[in-house]
């Protein structure tokens, strides 16, 4: 019988490509990975991967087990989600992975909402950034994460997950109160020897700001990375930069001598969506905190 633990791991592989990534992301070490992996493959009598060079690579009956791997642990999920749901009022513990500006705005109300209508539910939340917590839903460490993408630099659907849109915000341009006129929109392009200011946790900060003022003619002269948007804000104040941020932190933040505009030309949004995997779309608990983060809001 094929052992379960390890077709994690041989998905693990097929997911993030050599054996050392595997064994950091699930705290074990290489030499564990590998033992592992030699176990499957006498418990299969099939090389599931080859050597090329110093790294691995899975075989064609490698990366056919990993399609069945996919569906077993699937499976699996559905299974432990029903017997967890044997009473009809959602109870037990959900694990919420999400970023900091949307649990403050949207999240922890909803966990109210939800732990007033549903006693025996406990939601637990893990702050932590889009990339990571992709890779907390995917490994298992989180139920359910909320992440998000700007219109600019979009994410290739992941398979296995199931992705539910929350909502979508504008982006604006954060920039001192001195250097602002009264027009509610600003040309980036006004700001091209401005020293500029993105997040410091992911790429897509950057990209961001690289891609919306090279569609204004410039390349962005990115100084400080910042993740936290109140402390961006008051960067931008004391005039260390510009920078840009969504409604929803402009909106949450101190902004005193700070002004907020629409960029002109090509609209710039981030949306917001869920993520949990596709045998967990119908679970009570995931469902039950759906509900109250997409009820309308007064």
């Amino acid at each position: 019988m094929l052992d379960l633990t390890r077709l994690r791991l041989l998905r693990e592989l097929a997911r993030r490509g050599t054996m050392t990534a595997v064994a950091d992301a699930l705290g074990l070490t290489s030499s564990a990975v590998s033992q592992q992996f030699a176990t499957l493959e006498r418990e299969t009598g099939v090389a599931l991967l080859e050597q090329i060079g110093r790294r691995v690579r899975l075989t064609a009956e490698g990366a056919q087990l990993v399609a069945h791997a996919e569906t077993i642990l699937q499976a699996v999920d559905a299974a432990e989600r029903d017997l967890r749901s044997a009473h009809e009022a959602p109870g037990g513990e959900l694990d919420v992975a999400c970023f900091a500006s949307y649990a403050k705005a949207h999240l922890l109300p909803a966990i109210v909402r939800v732990r007033a209508r549903h006693p025996a539910m406990n939601v637990v939340v893990r702050e932590l950034e889009t990339p990571d917590a992709l890779d907390a839903v995917r490994d298992g460490r989180c139920h359910l994460a909320v992440c998000f993408a700007y219109n600019l630099v979009p994410r290739a659907e992941v398979a296995g997950l199931v992705t539910h849109v929350l909502l979508e915000e504008p982006m604006r341009v954060a920039l001192p109160a001195s250097m602002a006129t009264s027009a509610t929109t600003i040309a980036l392009r006004r700001l091209e020897h401005e020293d500029w200011i993105v997040g410091s946790r992911q790429s897509d900060d950057h990209r961001l700001a690289e891609r919306a003022c090279a569609a204004a003619g410039f390349a962005p002269r990115i100084t400080h990375t910042i993740d936290d948007y109140d402390l961006l804000l008051r960067m931008v104040a004391a005039g260390f930069g510009v920078g840009l941020v969504p409604e929803l932190g402009a909106r949450s933040a101190a902004t005193k001598g700070v002004a907020i505009r629409a960029p002109r030309g090509t609209p710039l949004t981030r949306r917001v969506h869920a993520v949990t995997r596709r045998a967990l779309s119908a679970s009570p608990l995931v469902a039950a905190l759906l509900v109250e983060l997409t009820r309308p809001r007064g």
